[in-house]
């Protein structure tokens, strides 16, 4: 190799560790910004411009450790993939998928573990239009196990209900967007109720807990303001 090429060489691995140092690449550490960083990814994913993505390459690159910014409860329908509509990569998120975004105390424990222990900044409780397991509970469903399951949900139908003036069920469109967000609103609530290591964590500012809406057709993600 002449010096010519060597020269080359030095110079393209330069910028790649320029790319990976860069500011843009830089992983958010506070919830602020860890916020910031869902809702670009998310417009991202809405205007069709992910970022392309060597996933196999990603994979390596955090198969000795991670440090994902934020921890993200969602529904477990198969449309509402966490890294995809807020355009995320491997190692970036932690996910809590049960039907509902519902919070228990397997997902308080999953989340105190990705806050306390392994520091991100953020707690996102996401749920989705059209969410099955609320019309569940609207409906006063029974069914083996998810009965439990839509018991967690019934206070946010019981909240929503209150503000409806007649035709609270799930024939109503409006009443099932309704108890959407009053469940996203309920889970929330349910962390800092429930769980004193993150209600500390919040209170001293160290991470930030917020709620949104997934619409399936637009891909966008609503965050809710009381839900903060």
């Amino acid at each position: 190799m002449n010096n010519k090429s060597i020269i080359v060489v030095i110079a393209a691995c330069a910028a790649v560790h320029t790319a990976v140092a860069s500011p843009e690449n830089k992983a958010p550490s506070t919830p602020d910004e860890a916020l910031a960083a869902l809702r670009a990814g998310n417009e991202r994913f809405q205007n069709g411009v992910s970022k392309h993505r060597d996933l196999l390459e990603e994979a390596k690159d955090t198969s000795r450790g991670q440090k994902p910014f934020a921890a993200i409860v969602s529904c477990i329908d198969s449309r509402t993939s966490s890294e995809l509509i807020f355009d995320q990569g491997i190692g970036d998120v932690f996910n809590a998928r049960l039907a509902g975004n519902v919070v228990d105390e397997d997902v308080l424990g999953s989340l105190e573990f990705a806050t306390k222990v392994a520091g991100a900044k953020l707690v996102a409780v996401i749920g989705h239009s059209g969410c099955g397991a609320v019309v569940g509970a609207i409906d006063k469903v029974e069914l083996g196990n998810l009965t439990q399951l839509l018991d967690r949900i019934e206070p946010a139908v019981d909240e929503a209900a209150k503000e409806q003036k007649g035709n609270d069920s799930a024939k109503n469109p409006k009443f099932v967007d309704a108890c959407i967000e009053e469940n996203v609103r309920w889970q929330v609530k349910q962390l800092t109720e429930k769980s004193p290591i993150l209600k500390e964590l919040a209170d001293k500012g160290q991470i930030r807990i917020v709620g949104g809406v997934h619409d399936l057709a637009s891909g966008k993600v609503q965050f809710l303001a009381d839900a903060d």
